[in-house]
Parts: structure tokens; sequence; C-alpha cells
């Protein structure tokens, strides 16, 4: 319900925890973090990076899939704001870190 109110292709998107392989060795390693795939090719991605359960940053990646090349040159705050209004939503990281802005932007 939280996605729907904000993405038009809600009905048609998978969340699962995902696993990073090494295409070097081979190994894998499971429990890397939790990806939201929208229809559109758009998604959110939660890692939680550090060694330890306090201090531990939480990393969140954003991606929209823009099909109109007229509007790739947006300001990426400004294009990806529902997204993050989603991501924020889902994962209620501010109930849960008490934080209102991160503390890294890259």
């Amino acid at each position: 319900m939280i996605i729907k109110g904000n993405r038009s292709d809600a009905s048609n998107v998978l969340a699962d925890e995902f696993e990073y392989k090494d295409p070097v060795d081979g190994s894998v390693s499971k429990h890397q973090g939790i990806r939201y795939l929208f229809e559109d090719g758009s998604r959110l991605v939660f890692h939680l990076s550090g060694t330890g359960s306090e201090g531990a940053t939480i990393r969140l990646y954003i991606e929209e899939y823009e099909k109109d090349s007229s509007k790739i040159g947006r300001d990426s705050q400004e294009a990806l704001a529902p997204l993050v209004e989603v991501a924020l939503k889902l994962s209620k990281m501010q109930e849960y870190t008490g934080r209102s802005a991160p503390t890294v932007i890259t």
C-alpha cells in the first residue's frame, strides 16, 4: 500500500534479499541487503555496511529509469524525490535511526 500511493507501477514491484557473487573466485556472500525492483526498471537497494551492529552505515541506492531523453538532465535530487519518499516510508529509516537527513551524500 505504501508504494502504491507513490508509484503507478506498484502492483508489479518485486522485493528480495540479494547476495553478491564474486566474479573472480566465484564466492557468494549472502544476506547483503534488500532490493525493491519496479516494473519500469527503477530500483531501491538497502545495504548495511560495517563490521558491527553499532556504528554501521545504511547505504541506500536509488536508481530510476527514464525513457524520456528530455528529462535525463534534471537535477538528481528533484528527479529521485518520489523514490526517496518511497524508500523512507518502506524502511522507516527515520523512525529506526532517529535521523531526518543523511550524514553522507554521494
